[in-house]
This record gives C-alpha cells, sequence and structure tokens, in this order.
C-alpha cells in the first residue's frame, strides 16, 4: 500500500529538504521510491537518515510540490532528521539497501523509531484533490499540457464543493504555478 506522506532528509550541510512522496508502507521496513535526479534520494545516499511524516496539513504537499520550503520541525528522537510541528505520527528510518538502476530508484529503510502526536482522521474529498493536484504539478515537465489543464479543471469542482480554507489556498498556489509553467 502506498501512504502519502512528507519525507524530510538532511543535505550534508544539515539543512532539511521536505519532499512529498508517496512510500511503500510497512511496519518494519518502508519503501521511497525518489527519481534519481532528486535532492531526496541525495540526501538519502549521502546521509541515510529520513524520517516519513504522516500529516493531514496539505498545504505541506502543495507548497513542497512546487518549490522548496521550510517547514516549523523539531528534531526526530533517534535518528539526525526532522518531524514536522503539525504531524499526526512518524517513522523514523535508516536506510538498508538502495537499488538505483531504474530512473525512479528503490530505497528500502527500517523502521527505528515510531511517534505519535494526534489522531489521523483521514481526507476529505477535497484534501485528496489537492493531493492529486500536487502530483500533477511535479509532472508537468513530461505530461501533455491539456491532460493537465483537464484534470486540474475536475479537481477544482471537487475543492469548490467540499474545502476548507486550507484547501482553497493549497489549491490556488498549486492552480497558479501550473498555468505559470505551462505558459511558458
Amino acid at each position: 500500500m502506498i501512504i502519502e506522506c512528507m519525507v524530510p532528509t538532511l543535505e550534508e550541510e544539515g539543512r532539511v529538504n521536505f519532499a512529498p512522496m508517496g512510500v511503500k508502507w510497512g511496519d518494519e521496513t518502508i519503501v521511497i521510491k525518489p527519481y534519481k535526479e532528486t535532492t531526496t534520494f541525495r540526501n538519502l545516499t549521502a546521509t541515510g537518515p529520513a524520517v516519513v511524516n504522516v500529516t493531514d496539513n496539505v498545504l505541506f504537499f502543495a507548497e513542497s510540490a512546487i518549490g522548496n520550503p521550510v517547514f516549523p520541525s523539531r528534531p526526530a528522537e533517534v535518528l539526525s532528521g526532522a518531524v514536522l510541528q503539525d504531524v499526526c505520527s512518524w517513522r523514523e528510518l535508516k536506510v538498508a539497501d538502495v537499488d538505483g538502476e531504474q530512473p525512479r530508484a528503490r530505497v528500502t529503510a527500517d523502521v527505528v523509531y515510531r511517534g505519535f502526536e494526534r489522531e489521523f482522521l483521514g481526507f476529505n474529498r477535497a484534501r485528496y484533490a489537492v493531493l492529486e493536484a500536487a502530483i500533477l504539478a511535479t509532472r508537468t515537465r513530461f505530461l501533455p499540457a491539456e491532460e493537465i489543464l483537464a484534470d486540474f479543471e475536475r479537481l477544482q469542482v471537487i475543492v469548490d464543493k467540499t474545502a476548507g480554507p486550507q484547501e482553497f489556498q493549497a489549491m490556488a498556489l498549486l492552480t497558479e504555478y501550473v498555468q505559470k509553467v505551462l505558459a511558458s
């Protein structure tokens, strides 16, 4: 099962890079599949630890899909890493194996610590729509513009019907970004 999470990793200089990512979830092992040209992949292979943050704050997903923001966080409990301030639960991971044969690497990591802040109530339809829009925003370099725009139009209808302020803000951010990228 793939779970959408925020995955902060550490650069060699100690700076935290926050990346939205679907991970293959497991109790003892989690598989992360970053593209090899990403900061996440470089950090995982250079420094090793990662923290998988489960959050229902879709603004994190939107902002990190289109930029390189720094979010409020605190140090992880066991490994070097970052736990989001607005987190439901998290897993601290130690890289066990890296398979870099495909364009998307397969990084297998062992869970060394589990943390819990609050219950994850799930996503409503608007939050799912924002997640899908964030994923589309990261694909602007290789998906057809017509397909992206059509999907955004469909997702906007869902946001309009079911969103709260956070989801409206996240969707507006993503829409502005995609329109700017596709216009250039």
